[in-house]
């Protein structure tokens, strides 16, 4: 990490600042809660991207302390290939040097994924049980019940039940991982939102879209890389290439009359807009690549 520091008089003697890692199996809304734990004023900062590349990180700062999330790939368990296998060795580098831990779940299911992802919490840390889609509970005393069943899976901290979603209970979460963080200046300065470069955003915004147009199955067989980005005055002109193993999955990601490619880059293009703060020119194409996900030589050079 940045080993700048940027305290000022404002804050107190008694401020924290640490490592938060967010974990969880794969689509249990891991950077949905990142987005409402920082909150929605979204800045770039031009620190260099840490080495290990999935690991976005997000900073929130208030007048008591600096948390710093690490959001880690969902821990894959079903698909094993030699990219999965690096996605979960990333999990595992994330929780090594964070203060405390957020292990994710999904209210109402509680599977064997999860279980998995629970061998590998660290045992001399902290970790903080967050259930998330609380709507999905019928009842408070179903959900109360639901957060006994997981807390005997493991010697958790803390729990608290939040909906990323709607961004619910946000700030009780807050308030149950602030005493886990060790006393100290805070790391980044206080409008700091991520340390992660504008081209490293772009592909995370692409990746995104591709997970909720396509389902589970396709994005695990799908990288994307920035092949070109252009910063001129008042314009970002970024060229995007999606790679896949077959032809059959670039005509799922394609769309019948190429509809589904078309949606996915306009949402993309708007979202990066609104993060960038700048008009963008977005292309984004998709290639094949045979067994790209089981070259490890090919994911280094993507910087996974």
């Amino acid at each position: 990490m940045n080993n700048m520091n940027y305290s000022n008089t404002k804050h107190p003697t008694a401020f924290r600042c640490g490592f938060v890692a967010i974990v969880g199996r794969p689509n249990v809304g891991k950077s949905t809660l990142m987005n409402h734990l920082i909150g929605q004023k979204i800045s770039i900062t031009s620190k260099k991207a840490q080495t290990t590349r999935h690991k976005i990180t997000g900073v929130y700062t208030d007048e008591r302390s600096q948390f710093i999330f690490v959001d880690t790939p969902g821990f894959q368990t079903r698909h094993r290939n030699a990219l999965n296998d690096r996605l979960n060795q990333n999990v595992t580098e994330a929780l090594g040097d964070v203060d405390v831990v957020a292990f994710v779940v999904e209210a109402m299911r509680f599977s064997e994924a999860d279980r998995a992802v629970i061998r590998l919490l660290p045992k001399h840390l902290p970790v903080i049980l967050v259930v998330n889609k609380i709507d999905r509970a019928k009842s408070k005393a179903e959900l109360e019940e639901f957060i006994e069943t997981v807390r005997r899976e493991f010697d958790f901290a803390g729990a608290e039940a939040v909906s990323a979603k709607h961004g619910l209970r946000i700030g009780e979460l807050l308030a149950i991982l602030r005493p886990h963080l060790p006393e100290g200046v805070p790391l980044y300065p206080e409008d700091a939102v991520t340390d992660r470069s504008a081209r490293f955003l772009a592909a995370e915004i692409v990746r995104e879209k591709l997970f909720r147009h396509l389902g589970e199955e396709l994005p695990y067989a799908a990288n994307v890389a920035v092949e070109q980005f252009e910063e001129e005055d008042g314009l970002y002109r970024i060229y995007i290439a999606v790679l896949v193993d077959k032809d059959g999955q670039k005509a799922i990601i394609i769309g019948k009359g190429g509809e589904k490619l078309k949606k996915i880059s306009t949402e993309a293009r708007l979202d990066m807009e609104k993060l960038f703060e700048t008009k963008v020119f977005l292309k984004v194409w998709v290639k094949v690549k045979s067994g790209w996900a089981d070259d490890a030589r090919f994911l280094q050079e993507f910087g996974l």
